[in-house]
């Protein structure tokens, strides 16, 4: 068993509940759940150690707008944490490519719009040069890569909390492969983060 790392790497993060959701059952748009955990220092240091190696963010429509509709607006904010700066910094000068059918230009700087499957879009990735391929919260797109097998890297922020329905990151018929745990933290107020690598 080898743990994938030659090459550009596909990283992920999702923040999930402890029953595996990523979202309200109700309104998929509140978040009001994840907020209590999601400013911890063991969230914002599993952000920060992958968002630094990254070169681009792979990003969904949906997502792209709420993450910088909002991550610029932290930069330069007063009493604004320096690794949410650092994180909004990143954004927004990286490369971005942003999945979406209906968006015919990019609204963003640095920003490339396609209307491909993310697996294409991630082996066109691969073969440029670059750091990591970042997909940072992203559901939709992150399930399209792991239904391809295309996920090198997976971090999890599980936060303590039962949702009781909404959407799920795994669903059924996902490829078998083995994973292993490269890092484990236990944070404030019972967030867990776990890191697995794509085993091959």
């Amino acid at each position: 068993m080898t743990v994938q790392s030659a090459g550009r790497r596909v990283v992920t993060h999702m923040c999930l509940s402890l029953d595996g959701r990523y979202a309200r059952p109700y309104n998929p748009d509140d978040m009001s759940w994840a907020m209590p955990y999601a400013h911890s220092d063991v969230a914002r240091d599993l952000l920060t150690s992958l968002w630094q190696p990254a070169t681009t963010a792979l990003l969904g429509r949906v997502n792209a707008e709420g993450f910088l509709g909002f991550w610029p607006t932290v930069i330069g904010m007063a009493g604004a944490d320096p690794r949410d700066e650092g994180f909004a910094k990143w954004l927004v000068d990286t490369e971005k490519v942003v999945l979406s059918t209906t968006l015919a230009r990019a609204p963003w700087e640095r920003t490339a719009i396609v209307d491909k499957p993310a697996a294409e879009v991630v082996t066109d990735l691969q073969a440029t040069r670059g750091g990591d391929i970042l997909v940072p919260s992203s559901a939709s797109v992150i399930k399209a890569l792991l239904a391809a097998d295309k996920v090198d890297r997976m971090a999890l922020t599980v936060f303590p909390v039962l949702l009781g329905g909404g959407p799920r990151l795994f669903d059924d018929g996902l490829p078998e492969g083995r994973w292993a745990l490269t890092g484990q933290t236990a944070g404030e107020h019972g967030t867990l983060v776990l890191v697995y690598d794509r085993a091959r």
